[in-house]
């Protein structure tokens, strides 16, 4: 079956209409050949191996099983039926990881020049199959079509970067002793979980991943089918993380642990790791904070604005908190409600005539209905307990298909000073909801910006430079801005957490590389460890 191209422009249309009468909104359509039944029959005629009629099959020692139990799934866009993960139960994970150890045992020794012939030809597999592992995305994870394009190309950007530059980060360093486990969290399957994936490998490490609960099942299965075809001794189940944890983080051939997550299931892993003493990457949740403080021109702020709800803030670097100096209060709403009520939501793959452009949306569907009504309750509970809302938007704003289901999409809402006792007030939410709180003090903005014990990223915009050097170490974040956002970043350029975001090994350019390598007997890997933090 031929596979259906699917454009790639993002772009909304440029065309005016003719005429100065009044027009009713058109009726929207799925843009066609973006279907699922579209997806999935590209799927089974890219990598029939891995794709059957009705599910996908798990990966490891080298095959294609069909074994788990598949579970339903829907997708975040509209409830259309989607494949399920197909659940692997503890003894047969344990299988899984004991293969990947013969699978370490064997690559780890392979010269780096084959490793690296390897790994890019599964790059330009990935670059081939780029706008169908996009397409997944849209569907599995809600990602629009922008968004969905920019995760895989970061994928494939990423480990081309380390393609070309391998040879001086591994002087002096040897694999590990086993394969790398990775349990990733939804929201990044390509940028993320698949560009570790292949540099670890490139590295000479085998590979082991956990497919997410919440979605990515198929983006990801299709990426692992690529890799494998390329030789690349890499394992893909799924599965409860809580029934394969003791064969994906405590087993003893598991030569590293990396994790990226939430707080709760992150503890757990953090727990075991230091139990067993093994190498780990644990990356968590903290709430991202933008403060204000002196500051004149709001200009920067007013053109990051929009992206800053990229993908409905469902990600490890958005800022959901704005802690604002009492007396900017009002120059800082001039910037920021014309942002947010500007933002774009709608059903991603929804077009008016069949030759227009996807949309170009800000924001599509949160990943389930449930994390949807989750962050609408806790608003609701933190404005009946004293917060103001300032900002509440609509679906009915939104472009959908008609009669569509839209259970898991939730607009932006912005709460001026959650009380204390909402989680809205100290964690993360993942979602496009922004909290605010005024300041009057540096003691009390430093207080507000470091109110969930570390953070990943931060930004402070303040006129004065010297006023900047002094707060910004005061704030627990990896990343501080001045004036501008941070981001997790690429290619060469660091990343870690500090306090309870995160645990172990910092990554990003060559500390990816020395975090799953062994280097000198008597080495300290930059990262935040029990006993100690050391910066890069």
């Amino acid at each position: 079956m031929a596979a259906t191209q699917v454009p790639t422009s993002d772009e909304p249309s440029t065309e005016e209409p003719t005429t100065d009468e009044p027009t009713t909104p058109a009726t929207l359509h799925l843009k066609p050949g973006t279907a699922w039944s579209d997806a999935w029959q590209r799927c089974r005629s890219v990598a029939p191996e891995a794709f059957l009629d009705d599910r996908v099959r798990n990966l490891w020692a080298g095959e294609w099983h069909t074994d788990g139990r598949a579970l339903p799934a829907t997708s975040p866009l509209d409830g259309t039926p989607i494949a399920g993960p197909p659940r692997l139960d503890a003894d047969t994970a344990r299988q899984a990881v004991r293969a990947a150890l013969d699978q370490h045992r064997a690559w780890r020794h392979l010269p780096l020049a084959e490793r690296r012939a390897r790994v890019a030809a599964t790059v330009d597999r990935l670059t081939e199959h780029r706008e169908l592992l996009a397409l997944l995305l849209v569907w599995e994870i809600g990602k629009p079509w922008r968004l969905a394009q920019a995760d895989v190309d970061r994928a494939i950007d990423g480990v081309r970067w380390y393609v070309d530059g391998i040879e001086p980060m591994l002087t002096d360093r040897r694999p590990l002793d086993g394969p790398v486990s990775n349990v990733a969290s939804w929201n990044y399957p390509m940028s993320v979980l698949v560009h570790a994936l292949l540099v670890q490998a490139l590295a000479g490490n085998a590979v082991v991943a956990k497919t997410p609960t919440d979605g990515g099942l198929s983006c990801l299965t299709l990426a692992a089918a690529l890799a494998a075809r390329e030789g690349i001794p890499v394992t893909l189940v799924s599965g409860s993380g809580g029934e394969l944890s003791e064969a994906l983080v405590r087993a003893p051939e598991i030569g590293c642990v990396s994790f990226v997550g939430g707080r709760d299931t992150g503890a757990a892993v953090a727990t075991a790791v230091a139990d067993l003493g093994k190498r780990h990457i644990l990356e968590q949740e903290g709430l991202n904070t933008w403060g204000i403080w002196n500051c004149s021109d709001l200009s920067p702020l007013a053109t990051a604005l929009p992206k800053l709800f990229d993908y409905g803030k469902q990600r490890c670097t958005a800022y959901p908190r704005f802690v604002v100096q009492r007396e900017l209060f009002d120059a800082f709403l001039a910037v920021y409600l014309p942002a947010v009520r500007s933002l774009r939501i709608g059903h991603p793959l929804a077009v008016a005539a069949p030759d227009d452009p996807l949309p170009a949306l800000d924001l599509g569907p949160l990943i389930n209905a449930a994390k949807a009504k989750e962050l609408a309750d806790q608003v609701a509970e933190a404005v009946d307990r004293g917060a103001v809302p300032l900002h509440r938007g609509s679906l009915a704003d939104g472009r959908f298909l008609p009669g569509q289901d839209t259970g898991a999409y939730l607009p932006p809402v912005t709460l001026l000073n959650p009380p204390p006792s909402s989680p809205l007030h100290h964690a993360e939410p993942f979602g496009p909801v922004d909290t605010i709180v005024l300041v009057d003090t540096e003691a009390e903005l430093l207080a507000a910006m470091n109110a969930s014990n570390g953070a990943l990223v931060a930004t402070l915009s303040t006129d004065d430079p010297a006023t900047y050097a002094r707060l910004a170490p005061q704030i627990r974040a990896f990343k501080t801005g001045h004036g501008v956002p941070r981001s997790r970043g690429d290619r060469a350029e660091q990343f870690g957490g500090f306090g309870a975001s995160w645990r172990g090994a910092f990554v990003g350019g060559e500390l990816l590389v020395r975090a799953v390598t062994q280097g000198p007997r008597d080495e300290r890997l930059p990262g935040n460890f029990p006993d100690r933090h050391l910066m890069p």
